[in-house]
């Protein structure tokens, strides 16, 4: 399925489903996020964004826009790629169906810069484990940090982000779906909500379990 055919279908979302970032926040924290980037940093010198699909590459576009806008001597053109981990992933052999995408690198390379992997929701590590492992086979940085929009928790890997835009606890059955205006159209809540969802957040919790005399809510499947 194409970007394209995502921004133009409704996107399925429970009606029990929460807003947790709205555009205007996910805005705040890519500023904020960019801010850090370059405190960390000590500047633009050698410093470069790879999002990892799908995702991750239009929040690195977004920071990237920030980032030349707080230093002028960050270029975007230069510095800004996209790193695919499908073949890198631990989960290929049980089937999962994953299309790769293109790996686009800065011209001049990695070997010697800093790094800063950037992807929506940090989970297991795993798809940055990936990253990782990708990296390894394109040249060797001089560091690498992680920037991801929000963190729900529960790691399998020793793996943690340097810089995220909002920690969410969450419970393992709780879904976490972002929105972006690059890649999906805007979710439709049930009720009225005022605010811009164009970009957003949301936390779907786990549907309760019905007891032996309660009978499952509308909009919940029936076993």
């Amino acid at each position: 399925m194409t970007d394209q055919q995502n921004r133009e279908d409704p996107p399925r979302v429970s009606p029990r489903a929460r807003v947790i970032l709205d555009a205007a926040d996910i805005d705040r924290a890519l500023t904020r996020i960019a801010h850090e980037i370059l405190e960390a940093n000590k500047g633009a010198e050698d410093l470069v964004l790879l999002g990892i699909p799908r995702r991750g590459y239009p929040l690195a576009r977004r920071l990237a826009e920030r980032l030349h806008r707080i230093d002028p001597a960050f270029d975007p053109a230069a510095a800004l790629g996209q790193l695919d981990v499908t073949m890198y992933r631990d989960d290929l052999r049980t089937g999962t169906s994953r299309t790769p995408e293109a790996t686009r690198l800065p011209g001049l390379g990695i070997d010697g810069r800093r790094v800063v992997l950037v992807d929506d929701v940090l989970y297991s590590g795993r798809t940055v484990r990936a990253a990782l492992d990708a990296l390894a086979d394109y040249g060797r940085p001089a560091l690498v940090r992680l920037a991801v929009l929000a963190d729900r928790g529960h790691r399998q890997l020793p793996i943690r982000a340097d810089h995220v835009g909002k920690n969410l606890p969450t419970a393992a059955a709780e879904s976490v779906r972002v929105f972006l205006a690059e890649t999906d159209a805007a979710p439709a809540l049930s009720g009225k909500d005022e605010r811009d969802l164009s970009d957003c957040v949301l936390l779907d919790p786990a549907p309760p379990r019905p007891g032996p005399q309660t009978a499952p809510s509308a909009g919940e499947a029936r076993a």
